[in-house]
């Protein structure tokens, strides 16, 4: 049975995206502990391309399927994982990137619900939370989307973050959502 599209994020109001988010069902990988099995010959680039072979898989639907058996390990590497094989898929920053934001509320009562590459959905929040890196090229915000995995969170949606935080004129300079403080700055 193929999956269903991700609904168009822009005609969401928080309440819908809260109620899909619930409604997900993700598959238990973390209760699979199949043998090891090697590389998958995969990875998925920094900006959230996933590659099997070297070459883009350019099917979204194929890639929502493999996000969905993403795990992460405690020793920090990724594998997808079935009930019956576990294989390593190289990632180079965050294995998702949050695409596009939805803001509604302001100050403490903010919510800020995201978009992932892979049509995933998370609201910002104590469950997951938002953190900004500072690296070379600037600061590297990400939310965390489920199980030690995090999302990127693309530039353009990072400018809509930093407008929203000067505009709150917090001291630390921050976000609100889900009733959760994100200072940007470390």
């Amino acid at each position: 049975m193929p999956m269903a599209p991700p609904p168009a994020f822009d005609t969401l109001t928080i309440a819908d995206i809260a109620r899909l988010a619930d409604e997900d069902r993700l598959p238990p990988v973390e209760r699979w502990h199949p043998d090891h099995c090697g590389p998958s010959d995969m990875r998925i680039a920094r900006d959230g391309t996933w590659y099997h072979q070297g070459s883009p898989i350019g099917r979204p639907a194929m890639v929502r399927a493999f996000s969905r058996i993403l795990r992460r390990e405690p020793d920090g590497s990724y594998v997808l994982v079935t009930p019956v094989e576990k294989l390593d898929i190289d990632v180079e920053d965050a294995p998702f990137v949050a695409v596009e934001l939805k803001a509604e509320g302001t100050g403490k009562d903010s919510q800020l619900a995201f978009r992932l590459n892979t049509g995933e959905i998370v609201t910002a929040s104590a469950e997951h939370p938002l953190r900004f890196e500072e690296h070379a090229d600037g600061p590297h915000p990400y939310v965390h989307v489920r199980g030690g995995l995090e999302a990127l969170i693309a530039r353009p949606v990072y400018y809509e973050l930093a407008e929203r935080a000067l505009a709150d004129d917090q001291d630390p300079t921050g976000l609100w959502s889900g009733g959760s403080f994100f200072p940007i700055a470390p």
